[in-house]
């Protein structure tokens, strides 16, 4: 028989070891293994926020090896929120080229450490201010003989290390951290990249992201988000401001869409199903831009799609998602844990 102490404990944390297994355009089937801790700490509330983080070792059909561990972490009954990740990714990506300057699809080979820390302190309800730190050793490992990178044509080759510190806001009102029915957050940040924090490029970046939900009637809600990112200086390439993946603009290969400045919304309706069943419509619109044409409003892109959700932690509302989306070059799967926005 469990104690009332041993319950409590119980109700405070919960563990979830699975096989990892995804899939999207940038890797194909992906195989590992991670470990997902959702809980709360032990002088926090059983209703305070409760903290994620997860440990994973991950291999993909196109010879790709991450090693990660992201976090968001509330503490003092979030008076505190702490997030980031550290890595080790060692991939493959195709280069699509810069803005309207599009070059014929290129594969290159690249390993990189990311460091992505943020400090967050509550200064009103629900409103957080903080400092931001940044780190990226962006080395090209493989190149295709007189492509753009061979012949380092591309900004950042064949290094690029990127580190930068800078000031942030976050305000969240949401009812449920990892699928919302009500509430709105907003993330601000500002990036100064310099050889003063330990790199080799200078540029700054200020980017802004925005989501609100909205249940519309039972099992049925609305999430709209809205993304910005503006890039000035000498930034190299991928640092650059850019769409798709899995979270902004599916339906695009990762970078498919990049240049200094891109402005991204995006929306869907999520509904439940059946028990922990549940599915999705989804679009999304973007516009890009440089230094000197900010955005190009007479060039938006667009993508659509659907997908399907099962609920992994009830308590938490985590789930696991498969959408199909279609973008200008076709149609593609993600097989992922967690929503997009």
């Amino acid at each position: 028989m469990l104690t009332q102490r041993a319950f409590s404990q119980q109700k405070r944390l919960s563990i979830l070891p699975f096989p990892a297994v995804y899939y999207s355009p940038e890797t194909r089937w992906a195989y590992g293994a991670a470990l997902t801790a959702t809980f709360r700490f032990k002088n926090d509330s059983l209703r305070a926020r409760p903290s994620q983080m997860s440990l994973g070792i991950v291999f993909t059909q196109e010879k790709q090896s991450l090693y990660y561990l992201p976090f968001q972490l509330f503490l003092k009954n979030a008076g505190y929120y702490f997030n980031g990740e550290l890595g080790f990714y060692k991939y493959n990506y195709y280069y699509f080229g810069i803005g309207n300057q599009s070059v014929p699809k290129e594969l290159f080979g690249v390993d990189f450490p990311r460091v992505r820390l943020n400090f967050f302190k509550k200064i009103y309800p629900h409103l957080y201010m903080g400092v931001r730190y940044q780190y990226e050793d962006y080395r090209i490992t493989q190149t295709i003989p007189n492509g753009e990178f061979a012949n380092e044509r591309v900004p950042g080759t064949p290094r690029s290390i990127t580190s930068g510190a800078g000031l942030g806001l976050f305000y969240d009102t949401r009812d449920i951290v990892f699928f919302p029915s009500k509430g709105i957050t907003a993330d601000i940040a500002y990036f100064n990249n310099a050889p003063f924090w330990g790199g080799n490029a200078l540029f700054n970046r200020l980017t802004g992201d925005f989501s609100g939900y909205q249940t519309l009637f039972k099992k049925v809600v609305l999430a709209g988000n809205l993304f910005s990112s503006f890039t000035w200086g000498n930034a190299p390439f991928n640092m650059l401001s850019e769409l798709g993946g899995g979270k902004r603009m599916r339906g695009y290969y990762q970078g498919r869409l990049r240049d200094d400045n891109v402005l991204l919304a995006q929306g869907e309706v999520r509904f439940g199903i059946f028990k922990r069943f549940g599915g999705v419509f989804f679009g999304s619109t973007a516009v890009l831009g440089n230094q000197k044409d900010i955005l190009r409003w007479h060039d938006p892109k667009f993508a659509y799609g659907t997908g399907i959700r099962f609920t992994a932690n009830r308590r938490d509302h985590l789930n696991i998602r498969l959408d199909y989306a279609i973008g200008q070059d076709g149609g593609n799967f993600y097989f992922t844990i967690g929503e997009a926005f």
